[in-house]
């Protein structure tokens, strides 16, 4: 049973990394949280404060996200809250040649 789900889980992830591979070249910026690992065309970041507390505010449009759980991974808005670090990364632009 626990190999099952062992096998289970690896398939799954083996299936998002390739699609990961695919979607790659339609995304502008990689965006990493400690709970989530995004692709999105559009970030908005914003440091906030509440009670002495620093949070950051993460917004992105049309995104995908790495999620093993989630049946659809293309995701139109997120919103992020997080008191932890938060890595926004523009990719590199390709030409695609035909």
């Amino acid at each position: 049973m626990e190999e099952d789900l062992e096998r289970y889980e690896s398939e799954v992830e083996l299936k998002i990394y390739k699609e990961y591979h695919d979607v790659l070249p339609m995304f502008r910026y990689v965006v990493e949280t400690e709970r989530r690992f995004y692709l999105a065309n559009h970030v908005d970041l914003q440091v906030r404060e509440a009670n002495g507390s620093v949070f950051f505010e993460v917004e992105m449009k049309d995104a995908w996200v790495w999620d093993m759980f989630r049946p659809a991974r293309f995701l139109e808005h997120v919103k992020v809250l997080t008191f932890r670090d938060v890595n926004v990364e523009e990719l590199e632009q390709q030409e695609i040649s035909i």
